[in-house]
């Protein structure tokens, strides 16, 4: 979850290492340092809290040289410190490591350090791989770093300094992401692509196991047994600018707005003749599926909502039986996946820890997988059997909104894909979908238009401590996500119920200073969702109603009612759940958040 960078060229160092950091600063922002080796040895300056502190910090205590490290952290071992800050050195700073992920034998090794007579400055993990360093030096730094990578168990990407090579950085890494940006006469390493993109889009993406030993003059790779790897070029195709602002006032805003151009490419990529659906990453037949007992769907948080709602739209168009599993309980609980078991994995990064690890297992157990991913070379997108790229382009706010309404478009495609193949859909529904796909940017347009009303509605919401929202159907998975989004943004507590259930107990915190949002757009089940509404209403509860722009009979239970063009029930949730995110976001705004890095979170979750 951490930002990770690295540079060895010409020029000053640390203009990188602070420029790339801020690119990555969304990836974690407890505290930032950075390495240089200057003046004969490696000097290191971190400090606690945003980046902007350690800038201060190097405007009166510069650090000049033309090789460092840096590193910009989300907490796992030791809280928030200047001393728990990365970069880490041993007992004279002779190594010194950057390090994302966990080190799970650390305390064995610390242990057994401590007995040999280092002295530890820090409560965290990584500070162990240094001294480690520093006891397992044989005056080879690969083979050294062979001998640390040897001794630790867990998940990581290391990035290491040695004070007698210091024309060498060596990087390495075990499930969590790493890069390396190729240069003329200087290289560049990275935890994530917009890190770099500003000065090259020729990359190296290291798989797990391999080691890069990176000059100046070159980069050289090698696997886990010492052996040379030959490594393939990826061109990023995505600029600089579209990583930026844009005058936006932040990330998560213009992520918002950008949701039109995202779901039409998405679209438009698996739209063939005749208005069919094509995924040429599958090329799949009918005996493909009908080898199919069943499907797995599992991920995170916001993917994980995702998966809910395709749960629906795979067991309507495909008949298939669908489960759908949070990432990190899937490998603890026996799953009964076999060989005839589809395993859907959905991540925003694709280097979500826990996503990656059920992938694993799923494959372990048999089963044929598909990732869908916004990240190209991806650690999932390269475990996974096939993959289905989103085209989201960047997403740099914490709080994911491009990256899942392209995921719905993405999964409800692949959907009405398995049913043309199956023939339990017709070709007039799969047309009729298609249309209603090509004409959804322009709704979501349509939409956005109506951001400042949205914004007069959160002014209420900032004053509040909890907030209810409530759903019936594939509205209760589009609740859930408009839950997730409010209080991970704004900080409120805030729950996502079926609809049904709020009598089975919660009804009893439904008071009047507890807003509810209920979301009616699923017309099979409208008038059961009346009358939730009027059970909250009997309470005195507020209620802002989401439903289409010709249901007048909504109004007549809420108090407030924000409006999406009419649809079908299958394309609402990409619809509803734009007003949702607005809400999260000038939610947060007005109670005066930072919307793109919110506390305690990061955006890609390399940690279990």
């Amino acid at each position: 979850m951490c930002g990770i960078v690295g540079y060895v060229g010409e020029k000053e160092a640390s203009d990188f290492l602070i420029e790339g950091l801020r690119r990555l600063e969304y990836r974690g922002y407890d505290s930032a340092g950075i390495a240089v080796y200057d003046q004969g040895k490696i000097q290191i300056e971190k400090k606690m809290g945003r980046l902007a502190n350690l800038e201060k910090v190097l405007e009166t205590h510069p650090l000049h040289g033309k090789i460092g490290i840096g590193h910009t952290r989300w907490a796992t071992h030791g809280g928030p410190s200047d001393v728990n800050a990365h970069p880490h050195g041993d007992c004279h700073n002779h190594f010194v490591v950057v390090h994302n992920g966990i080190i799970e034998n650390y305390m064995e090794i610390k242990k057994e350090l401590l007995e040999k007579g280092h002295i530890f400055k820090s409560e965290t993990d990584t500070e162990v791989v240094a001294h480690l360093a520093e006891e397992l030096d044989d005056g080879d730094f690969l083979s050294t770093v062979r001998k640390v990578i040897a001794r630790i168990t867990g998940s990581y990407t290391l990035v290491f300094m040695d004070a007698a090579q210091p024309d060498t950085i060596i990087c390495t890494k075990k499930d969590n992401p790493l890069i390396i940006g190729l240069g003329q006469g200087e290289n560049f390493i990275a935890s994530d692509i917009p890190a770099v993109i500003s000065h090259t889009r020729r990359i190296y993406i290291l798989n797990d196991g391999e080691m890069a030993v990176v000059r100046k003059t070159g980069v050289s790779v090698y696997d886990g047994e010492g052996l040379p790897v030959s490594k393939k070029i990826h061109e990023v195709t995505w600029s600089a600018e579209a990583a930026e602002k844009g005058g936006y006032p932040h990330f998560m805003l213009k992520e918002i707005y950008e949701q039109p151009k995202a779901v039409r490419d998405t679209v438009n990529i698996h739209i063939g003749q005749d208005s069919q659906i094509v995924f040429d990453t599958l090329n799949w037949n009918k005996s493909d599926l009908m080898g199919m007992d069943n499907i797995l769907i599992t991920a995170c948080g916001t993917a994980y909502h995702a998966g809910l709602v395709a749960k629906h739209y795979i067991e309507q168009f495909a008949r298939i039986p669908v489960e759908v599993d949070i990432a990190s309980e899937y490998r603890y609980r026996r799953p009964l996946t076999t060989e005839r078991t589809l395993a859907v994995v959905i991540s925003q990064s694709g280097e979500t820890i826990d996503t990656l690890a059920a992938l694993k297992e799923a494959r372990r157990l048999g089963a044929r997988s598909i990732a869908v991913t916004n990240s190209i070379g991806s650690s999932i997108a390269r475990e996974a059997d096939r993959v289905i790229y989103t085209l989201a382009g960047p997403e740099i706010a914490v709080a994911s909104t491009k990256a899942y309404t392209t995921q719905l478009v993405a999964l409800l495609m692949l959907a009405l894909y398995m049913g043309q193949l199956k023939g339990t859909v017709t070709n007039e529904q799969v047309q009729d979908v298609v249309k209603a796909l090509q004409t959804l940017p322009e709704k979501i347009e349509k939409i956005l238009e109506n951001s400042q009303y949205i914004a007069g509605l959160a002014d209420h919401l900032t004053k509040v401590k909890d907030v209810f929202y409530i759903g019936r159907s594939i509205d209760y998975a589009i609740a859930m996500e408009g839950a997730l989004k409010l209080k991970e943004i704004s900080y409120i507590h805030a729950e996502a119920y079926a609809g049904g259930e709020l009598k089975h107990g919660t009804l009893a915190l439904i008071v009047p200073e507890t807003p509810v949002i209920a979301v009616a757009t699923q017309d099979d089940v409208k008038s059961k969702m009346y009358s939730n509404i009027q059970e909250v209403r009997a309470r005195n509860a507020e209620v802002i109603g989401i439903g289409f722009d010709d249901d007048r009979e909504l109004e007549k239970y809420v108090t407030e009612t924000i409006r999406i063009p009419r649809v079908s029930g299958f394309i609402a949730p990409i619809l509803s759940v734009i007003p949702m995110q607005l809400l999260a976001y000038y939610t947060g705004v007005k109670r005066g958040n930072d919307v793109d890095k919110p506390r305690n979170l990061a955006k890609s979750v390399t940690v279990e």
